[in-house]
């Protein structure tokens, strides 16, 4: 399976959040920030090691963090966003940097249909992400649909800025987000493949849904 999750706020709340978040990052990694030896505004926990099964069976505090960012990101007005493909043809026939950029724009369309449909009056909106080694070609796609005659997305202001996930406080809860929802979708994707995921489906599937907008999983 193939996704990409993140979250979306309205802009007048994003320096609150960013406050907020980096705040409980260093009540709940405490421990290893202090070992790390870094500033903690400079300091990162990647998504993918953070929501790990041994953690989440583990550590009642990450679990009540986690369920405590949700509701934050929903009371803010903002919402959760994930979007997948589940593959179904041999893998050696993927081409992985294709099906990315594939759910890439599928994120971008979901989130313009969004800024033009469900908010009164309609807004607009910025993308940043994670760097990526496909940066040139992620970014030309964008600007391609932005500017495609049948296609414009015109609710996105210019194409995504890429940026150093470990400066920026919003952008590495946005990898945490990430890291649960990628969990979240292997066991729905293929439950009998990550029985061992089901955990993340007791704790966290209700939650998640409930502060998603336009997300989903598709072949």
């Amino acid at each position: 399976m193939f996704g990409l999750a993140s979250f979306v706020l309205p802009t007048d709340e994003v320096r609150g959040f960013g406050t907020w978040f980096y705040q409980r990052k260093c009540e709940l990694l405490a421990f290893e920030i202090e070992r790390s030896g870094k500033h903690p505004a400079l300091w990162e926990k990647k998504g993918a090691s953070l929501y790990t099964v041994t953690n989440v069976g583990r550590y009642p505090e990450l679990r009540k963090f986690t369920n405590r960012l949700l509701n934050r990101i929903d009371a803010l007005g903002g919402f959760a966003l994930h979007v997948g493909i589940r593959t179904t043809s041999i893998q050696e026939t993927h081409d992985p940097n294709r099906l990315y950029a594939r759910v890439f724009l599928e994120a971008i369309k979901r989130i313009d249909q969004f800024c033009a449909e469900d908010c009164d009056p309609p807004e607009h909106f910025v993308l940043i992400l994670d760097e990526h080694n496909q940066r040139p070609a992620l970014i030309a796609c964008a600007a391609q649909s932005m500017y495609r005659p049948n296609e414009t997305r015109r609710r996105l202001i210019e194409p995504p800025f890429h940026v150093e996930s470990h400066r920026y406080q919003t952008l590495q809860a946005a990898d945490w987000i990430a890291g649960l929802v990628g969990r979240l979708g292997a066991v729905w994707a293929e439950p009998a493949a990550w029985p061992e995921n089901e955990i993340f489906r007791r704790y966290f599937e209700r939650r998640t849904n409930r502060v998603s907008r336009r997300s989903g999983i598709r072949r």
